[in-house]
């Protein structure tokens, strides 16, 4: 009797299951014009939000010392991403879709592609509403000195390099210098010298309203740049990645032409066709800017730098005051053979920033003269081993 139950009761159960799920897919199908309706009219009222938003703050930031809060503008971004998906997911089938429907909209001539249709349309709908919800602001800008626009990057100091870093961010304030290429051996400080251009964003005041960095790397692709750059301006869902490269520059493109943007790619091997990619061309009148490093001076020919920015090795006293910060006072005091022998060490390290710093670490734990003299030979020996490869090997 207890077996007999127990079966009638998952019986139930799966036919209630059962039930819901076929209810909710007619559901969805059912409900498909009311909800499209309800969802034009709600995407139209949030692109008024949006619109009414974008001037209180083009407003406030006209008085001197006010910038946007960071999350207005991330809510913006959200926005005219959803937008972007909106037209090109939703809005650009819903003739074809309403077409499908039959006995009063109840029924479909092609009934899975309408339930996946109002499912998508159901979900836009309530992702909209989340966002008209979320865009009722009682300030859009405060005082803010530094920008907060960019999160700080972790970074070594830029050992020597402060005439260098001077000079990039003068043409960084620069409006008729759009594009800026970094170039040098490897291991000579590049990526650090970007990421404290990047930080300085947070610490200084600028007119710009969106700081992007990306990694391109040998071998790169046009996808992997986009998909990261999508990342930063709210192009990041799993439909945007799945689109065309031409659709995903179309995107990229719409919104950065509305954007003061900068954009600092490091460790570029190759030159970048910023147009497949969707980047619009810096010049004076949009004032966008583009920094870059590389380690040819080709690349930044091929690129179009308007200032090209050889990124050079460290002088000796430079050089030396680094690696004994690395190294430390407690160790080079330890016998009075191996301040010698230290300097005999930075010397090999070439002036390379990467070269002190790591050569340095190493050393730190190097108490007797011998161990110090054995790193003399084993430096020596590398380079001439790899004598002319210092870029590749660094």
């Amino acid at each position: 009797m207890g077996s007999c139950l127990s079966i009638s009761l998952s019986c139930d159960a799966i036919v209630s299951r059962c039930w819901d799920s076929v209810f909710g897919r007619v559901r969805y199908v059912r409900k498909l014009q009311e909800n499209l309706q309800a969802l034009t009219t709600s995407l139209q009222e949030l692109k008024s939000l949006k619109d009414d938003v974008q001037r209180e703050v083009e407003l406030a930031e006209r008085q001197p010392r006010l910038k946007r809060l960071e999350q207005v503008n991330n809510w913006i971004l959200s926005v005219e991403a959803l937008e972007t998906e909106m037209n090109q997911v939703i809005v650009s089938h819903s003739t074809q879709e309403i077409e499908k429907l039959c006995c009063g909209g109840y029924c479909s001539k092609n009934y899975r592609s309408s339930y996946k249709y109002g499912k998508k349309v159901a979900r836009k709908l309530v992702e909209v509403e989340a966002l008209k919800s979320k865009g009722i602001f009682e300030e859009v800008a405060a005082e803010s000195l530094p920008t907060a626009l960019v999160d700080v990057i972790p970074s070594e100091p830029t050992v020597g390099m402060e005439p260098i870093f001077d000079q990039v961010w003068r043409h960084v304030e620069d409006e008729q210098v759009g594009m800026i290429g970094l170039y040098g051996m490897g291991g000579v400080g590049k990526t650090t010298l970007l990421t404290q251009i990047h930080n300085n964003f947070n610490r200084t005041r600028n007119d710009f309203n969106l700081v992007i960095w990306i990694v391109v790397s040998k071998g790169h692709k046009i996808e992997v740049i986009q998909d990261k750059i999508g990342e930063k301006i709210g192009l990041s869902s799993g439909v945007w990645k799945l689109k065309q490269q031409h659709e995903k520059a179309e995107d990229i493109f719409r919104i950065l032409n509305t954007k003061k943007f900068v954009l600092l790619m490091d460790d570029l091997w190759e030159p970048v066709e910023l147009t497949k990619v969707g980047v619009p061309a810096p010049d004076s009148r949009n004032k966008f800017k583009i920094v870059f490093t590389t380690r040819s001076e080709e690349v930044c020919g091929h690129m179009d730098a308007q200032k090209k920015i050889k990124v050079g090795c460290l002088t000796w006293d430079k050089a030396w005051n680094l690696f004994q910060k690395k190294v430390g006072k407690q160790t080079l005091l330890l016998h009075p053979d191996i301040p010698k022998l230290a300097e005999i060490v930075a010397n090999e390290c070439g002036g390379l920033p990467l070269a002190l710093i790591t050569v340095g670490r190493v050393m730190a734990c190097k108490k007797t003269p011998q161990e110090w003299k054995r790193a003399v030979q084993v430096l020596r020996r590398f380079a001439s081993e790899f004598s002319g490869m210092g870029d590749k090997i660094y």
